[in-house]
């Protein structure tokens, strides 16, 4: 699949003026999961958590409604939903009427689960009905004050020792130095990085060294947390593994991939880049 054809990204774009679902471009897990050695189902469970916060449409009467949309998509689906059309999707209810929020509620989740192939749960809030949620993940020891030099800024797994002894941990690290790149465009994406694990420890001014390696890869947010998630994996066998990270928000859309090899639901907690 060539992305330049196939995609709205990097093109000039009429904004919708109605409703339609045409808008949506889906693409397949599977082209990348082959970058990375995977075929069939993944070893991992997880889900893409989308926060939409430019998101209106116009009641029975004309009348402006507006929403924070919050749509998660498990990882097991056939495919993730490129961003910009999910922008311009969510654009085309802008001038079409609806009786209720629970009309657009379900009208979203049937598309959104045809276009990924899979199920996709969608809750639209008032804007007074947002909370944002307590986390474990708030908890993390940040590695970004470890004092390192850095010259590979291409993802290197080489960079991560081979673990030394018998001990065995468990803690939750942080980086907000994740830096990837648009496949299409080339236009940086930000991110913090959220690691859980049970297992040997990992050698963290190490662990802060892969992190920045990834600063000029290319692919989207939800490969990128995968292609983390395995190399620890891989590398390390822990007990358990949880990878998570916050993208910033661009279009009115932010991005928060969640991969692990246990049950766990993606917390929906703001950072201050959000």
């Amino acid at each position: 699949m060539e992305l330049e054809k196939h995609t709205h990204l990097g093109k000039a774009t009429e904004y919708p003026e109605e409703y339609s679902p045409s808008w949506l471009t889906p693409i397949p897990r599977a082209k990348s999961r082959e970058t990375l050695g995977l075929s069939g189902k993944p070893d991992f469970v997880g889900e893409d958590l989308w926060n939409g916060y430019e998101l209106s449409w116009l009641n029975s009467k004309g009348k402006p409604e507006v929403a924070l949309g919050v749509f998660r998509i498990r990882c097991d689906s056939l495919n993730i939903i490129e961003s910009k059309s999910f922008k311009l999707y969510l654009n085309s209810f802008n001038q079409s009427r609806f009786t209720s929020r629970e009309e657009v509620e379900a009208l979203m989740r049937k598309d959104l689960s045809a276009a990924a192939q899979g199920e996709v749960s969608v809750t639209l809030l008032s804007v007074t009905d947002w909370r944002d949620e307590p986390s474990f993940w708030r908890d993390a020891e940040n590695l970004d004050v470890l004092d390192i030099d850095v010259d590979v800024y291409t993802p290197d797994a080489s960079l991560l020792p081979d673990p030394v002894g018998d001990d065995v941990v468990e803690e939750t690290l942080s980086s907000d130095l994740l830096k990837s790149n648009c496949p299409v465009t080339g236009q940086p994406d930000w991110a913090t990085l959220y690691i859980h694990y049970r297992g040997k420890p990992l050698e963290k001014a190490a662990l802060l060294k892969y992190i920045v390696s990834m600063r000029s890869h290319q692919d989207f947010h939800e490969h990128c947390v995968e292609s983390v998630y395995l190399t620890l994996m891989q590398r390390y066998q822990p007990e358990k593994l949880a990878v998570y990270a916050r993208y910033t928000r661009r279009g009115g859309l932010d991005i928060n991939p969640l991969r692990s090899n246990y049950p766990l639901a993606a917390d929906n907690f703001k950072l201050p880049r959000q």
